[in-house]
């Protein structure tokens, strides 16, 4: 028996295929460019090995219809997929758990697209084609949002007219949930005590980013605010922002609303100071010969170290600090850097032990501190798509637990 677990962005579609039996993914895959003409998908093996097809998909409903052809081709019997879990970006504070997706839970979940607008339609496409495709397989939805709806008001309100909150739903609901959930149990594992009874501080950095502060397993704070725009610096948006600059120059050169959500989502970020790099890579590759570079090395360390010390002051005692995604995982630079200076805080990075944590190399998890450091500091490879197919086989066996903290997960164990 399969789990199909599937994750629908704006121009792209990431899926793989798990065994029930091992947890493990047999068949993976991602489409890029949906909408363009120059559309395609690479399919991935276990094995390192690589298949790629190039096709017009319109939409996401195209690019499944093609996806589960490459599964056919890559003898995926369809009728053993029995259960297809979907990333939902926005699930607003309907949703505090993952869900078996019903008429009602669509209905919501259109509605909450007017706070993804971006994410939340796409998903949704993915969700009817699924249904129509693979009528005989459960779906279920898994939130980015979920895991953040234990947040107090206090963090999760923004102090505007109380008319916005009520009426629009304008909060704080945060996002990257299931994997600060995922590498939150993975280091409470690493240091040896339950969830229940560590404090963290979770950053999740790749082309988007999220800070989270973790008390007793629970998320109470989160970097990411009512969209994905706030907090860190990322690869193409801004991160904290007045918001007054928005309505400054929206006025001074004529932006529509959409022009605008356009430069802050596409062009900002390290894009937006480089004018010319979204990826760490390219920014670290370019610093010494490149102001601009250095410059956005800079801001985003000086940000990540901002909320790091927030969060301290937030939750008093902190057992460790997470990295997880692609640069969390794989730059051991910009660890080092985000690290630098925090020793009055009990932060103390081995740089040796953190020059060789790296996942591209085949380490999914390690300690990368020093041995006399208050605060551990950990690198997790994070996994979002082993939480997506455990949700979705416990709703399929009955067994799922709302509470994630009593929630029996295998990487837990």
């Amino acid at each position: 028996m399969y789990i199909l677990a599937l994750n629908c962005g704006s121009s792209s579609l990431k899926y793989q295929v798990f065994d029930v039996d091992t947890k493990q993914p047999i068949v993976g895959g991602n489409v890029e460019k949906i909408g363009l003409s120059d559309s395609f998908v690479t399919q991935k093996y276990p094995d390192g090995t690589k298949q790629k097809k190039e096709t017009s998909m319109k939409n996401h409903d195209e690019a499944l219809n093609v996806v589960l052809f490459m599964l056919r081709e890559a003898s995926i019997d369809l009728n053993q997929i029995k259960g297809v879990g979907h990333r939902v970006v926005m699930g607003g504070d309907k949703f505090a758990s993952s869900v078996e997706i019903t008429d009602d839970v669509v209905k919501t979940i259109d509605e909450l697209s007017a706070l993804a607008p971006l994410h939340n339609p796409p998903a949704l496409m993915g969700i009817v084609t699924a249904q129509q495709l693979l009528p005989n397989a459960k779906q279920v939805a898994v939130f980015d949002t979920a895991f953040h709806q234990t947040m107090p008001d206090y963090a999760y309100r923004y102090a505007v007219p109380n008319a916005w909150y009520r009426e629009l739903g304008v909060r704080r609901y945060g996002f990257h949930g299931t994997s600060h959930l995922y590498v939150s149990k993975r280091a409470a594992k690493v240091l040896g005590k339950p969830a229940n009874e560590c404090n963290l501080i979770t950053l999740h950095i790749g082309s988007g980013a999220s800070a989270t502060a973790i008390r007793h397993g629970k998320s109470v704070d989160t970097s990411l605010g009512m969209t994905p725009l706030s907090g860190l610096t990322m690869g193409t948006r801004p991160g904290d922002l007045d918001p007054g600059v928005v309505l400054y120059v929206m006025g001074r050169l004529g932006l529509t609303p959409d022009q605008m959500q356009k430069h802050l989502n596409k062009d900002s970020g390290l894009m937006g100071i480089t004018e010319c790099f979204a990826d760490r890579r390219d920014v670290e590759g370019n610093k010494d010969e490149n102001d601009l570079c250095r410059l956005a090395i800079d801001t985003e360390v000086h940000n990540v170290k901002k909320y790091i010390g927030a969060y301290m002051a937030e939750l008093g005692h902190v057992d460790a600090l997470v990295f997880t995604a692609g640069v969390g995982e794989n730059d051991d630079y910009l660890r080092e850097k985000f690290c630098e200076g925090l020793e009055e805080l009990g932060i103390k990075l081995d740089k040796e032990k953190n020059k060789v944590a790296l996942a591209r190399k085949g380490v999914d998890e390690a300690i990368i501190s020093t041995d006399d450091s208050r605060v551990k500091i950990i690198m997790v490879a994070t996994n979002e798509e082993l939480v997506i197919v455990e949700d979705t086989l416990a709703i399929m066996n009955g067994t799922y637990n709302p509470n994630h903290l009593e929630m029996e997960y295998s990487f837990v164990k």
